[in-house]
This record gives structure tokens, C-alpha cells and sequence, in this order.
């Protein structure tokens, strides 16, 4: 399947939005946003992107696949789900959970690892920071990693941005552009912030309501 095919998958899910003017995570502005939630309660469409990253690796002989909680959790059981079926052996899933200084894996899962040869998925790679953690994470528990995959690679990231994993793989690579909000032309042509996506509600809300949102709960 190739890239043009699997961007009209994205599409029909609705995780592909292109024509907007969006807020991300980092506060910067955008005219694409990956919604990569509408994808997860399709499992026929989701399955069917797992198949394809399993395809991909299924020559590395994987024992064992990672990703971060919570929607990795979903990449790690279809793509080991069909590397399992290529392999002919069972390839186990495991999920890394955020801790206060990166990721940990916990509830004994941590023991699968040693001497293991292992494939971590990321869905949407934007600065490839949360993989490299979990690369080093899992390299520190003793297990090989052959390779990481994602969905949608829309930083441009390179193998040598994560650790110098052997292969990086991602079924959509699109570098996205996000312009600071003083420089950003969408907000010069005047065109409204979506606020159904990305952080554009909080974006739009007034000072006084920004801090009491983000004001802890006692």
C-alpha cells in the first residue's frame, strides 16, 4: 500500500485535518493536525496499519513489541497480534506508563526483556523525544531494539534523533509546519482558531479563564 493510500485512510477516520488553522501541544500554529484518536475505534482500519508496520518488521525475528500507554497500548497488541501470525511464534505486547522523570514499565512486564529483541511503536512522532526515552529505557533493561515504527512521522524525525536505532520506519512521513503565533499567517490573514482540535479552546479562552482552567483543584 502506498503512502497516498494510507493518508486517505487517515482521512476517511477523520485523523488526518488539513485546511485548518490549529493550535498543538507546544502552543505553536498550524494548517494540519493528526488526530490520531479517530483512528483507535475503527479495528478494522486500526488492525489493518498494524498489519502494515508488522510487514515491515517481521524480518527482524521481533520477540517483543513496546510502545507508550495510552494509545500505544493499542499499536502494541495489533502489530504483535500480526507479527505473531507471521512469525509463527508468539511475539508478546508490553506498554511503557510516564513517570515523573520519563517512562517506566511496571506490572512485571519489565521482565520480558532481557536478551530480547524488541520493535517500539510511537503513533504520531513529532519531536521523537518520548521514543528516545523509551529506546533508552528499554536498551537499559537489557533488550535490543530492532527498530521503531509509527503511524505518522510529522517532524521529520531521523534514526539519529532517537538513539541511532536501526530502522525507523513510518507509514506517513509529513513534515507539518508550526510558526509561532506572533509570525503565524494564518492569524494575519484573520482565520479563526478550530477549537474542536488540538489545544484551540484554550487557546481562545480569555486570561481570566485560562487561569482558573489551569488553576490545581484543592
Amino acid at each position: 500500500m502506498i503512502e497516498s493510500e494510507i493518508s486517505d485512510i487517515f482521512s476517511a477516520a477523520g485523523a488526518l485535518i488539513t485546511d485548518t488553522h490549529v493550535v498543538y501541544t507546544s502552543g505553536k500554529h498550524g494548517s494540519m493536525y493528526v488526530n490520531k484518536d479517530a483512528l483507535y475505534p475503527h479495528t478494522e482500519v486500526i488492525s489493518s496499519l498494524c498489519c502494515l508496520l508488522a510487514e515491515h518488521f517481521f524480518q527482524e525475528s521481533i520477540d517483543i513489541v513496546v510502545a507508550p500507554a495510552l494509545g500505544g497500548i493499542i499499536l502494541s497488541q495489533w502489530t504483535a497480534h500480526h507479527l505473531s501470525q507471521l512469525q509463527g511464534k508468539e511475539i508478546l505486547a508490553v506498554y511503557a506508563e510516564k513517570s515523573t522523570d520519563g517512562f517506566v514499565i511496571k506490572r512485571g512486564y519489565d521482565q520480558f526483556l532481557p536478551g530480547k529483541k524488541v520493535l517500539i511503536l510511537e503513533d504520531v512522532l513529532n519531536t521523537g523525544g518520548s521514543v528516545k526515552k523509551i529506546v533508552e529505557l528499554v536498551q537499559t533493561l537489557g533488550a535490543h531494539v530492532m527498530g521503531v515504527g509509527a503511524l505518522f512521522n510529522r517532524g521529520n524525525i531521523q534514526s539519529a534523533d532517537i538513539g541511532n536505532v536501526p530502522t525507523l520506519f513510518s507509514l506517513i512521513t509529513k513534515k507539518m509546519e508550526a510558526w509561532d503565533p506572533a509570525h503565524c499567517p494564518l492569524c494575519a490573514q484573520g482565520i479563526p482558531i478550530n477549537t474542536s482540535i488540538g489545544k484551540g479552546a484554550a487557546a481562545n479562552l480569555p486570561l481570566g479563564d485560562k487561569l482558573k482552567r489551569e488553576k490545581p483543584i484543592s
